[in-house]
């Protein structure tokens, strides 16, 4: 599979450098702002999220959530904390989400655990300071998929205000064909059953779509086909071409509010769209 589209690594010359800064960033942004780690969302030891609290009184906070990527086989939510100063600067409760990998689990059990993260924030974010009639969710890579199962027909009323997707995945077929084969192993039934763009979803959560201008092709048409996808549904969705990104860079973005990235994050958590 030489010269595979989906294999970031080949296309990202500066991949790791990139994966250590994040991690670096991350380091720093658990010791400099207020968090309760690893709360339990669910019963396995891998359903944890990490909380990230902004300056001052902690009461009806708007509250964000955060899925990493990695082809659902790698990462963990610490190597992503970084996000969090973008979110808690625009005033919102950061949740970053753990979830089990595969392939020691399969595709349904990760949905279920998000659904499940999300599920537990609607319950019980109050508790902390947040409001849970103002929930918003982003996610990249495979975490920009998993995002979507927050919003979809099975969860309608979805209860997520808006949705930032970067870098998605949301046709899952012709990862099949890819250097994932060797590494998770897509079924066919993965494929029918958790394949976004064969989806409705809630056309009151607005959608926002990612993705960078050095991106390789699949992730340009994916991002189009899933813009398309959902406009057809008449849910509001906009979209944007990060200028100079690729997929790793694009993502370290989210974690600067200055960037493109990190900006429509904010926005989007203000419920700002100019």
């Amino acid at each position: 599979m030489q010269n595979d589209p989906f294999r970031i690594r080949a296309h990202v010359a500066d991949f790791d450098k990139i994966v250590q800064d994040i991690v670096h960033r991350s380091e720093a942004v658990r010791a400099t702002i207020p968090m309760t780690a690893d709360v339990a969302y669910g019963p396995d030891q891998t359903e944890t999220i990490d909380l990230f609290f902004p300056p001052g009184k902690r009461s009806g906070l708007p509250v964000h959530m955060f899925i990493h990527g990695g082809y659902w086989r790698m990462f963990s939510k610490r190597d992503y904390s970084y996000v969090a100063a973008t979110i808690t600067q625009a005033g919102a409760i950061a949740v970053i989400v753990d979830y089990a990998l595969m392939p020691k689990v399969r595709m349904a059990t990760i949905v279920e655990q998000v659904r499940r993260a999300k599920q537990w924030l609607l319950d019980n974010i109050h508790d902390w300071g947040g409001d849970p009639a103002n929930l918003t969710v982003s996610g990249h890579s495979a975490g920009a998929h998993l995002s979507t199962f927050l919003f979809n027909s099975e969860h309608t009323p979805s209860n997520v205000r808006a949705a930032l997707l970067l870098g998605g995945l949301y046709d899952l077929k012709p990862l099949q064909n890819s250097f994932l084969a060797n590494e998770i192993a897509i079924t066919d039934e993965e494929v029918a059953r958790f394949t976004p763009l064969a989806h409705r979803h809630d056309p009151q959560t607005k959608a926002t779509v990612l993705v960078g201008a050095n991106e390789t092709p699949p992730f340009h048409q994916q991002a189009d086909r899933f813009k398309e996808h959902l406009l057809q549904q008449g849910s509001p969705v906009t979209s944007l071409v990060l200028t100079n990104r690729n997929h790793m860079d694009s993502v370290r973005d989210l974690g600067m509010p200055q960037s493109q990235a990190g900006d429509c994050l904010t926005k989007l958590i203000a419920n700002d769209d100019r």
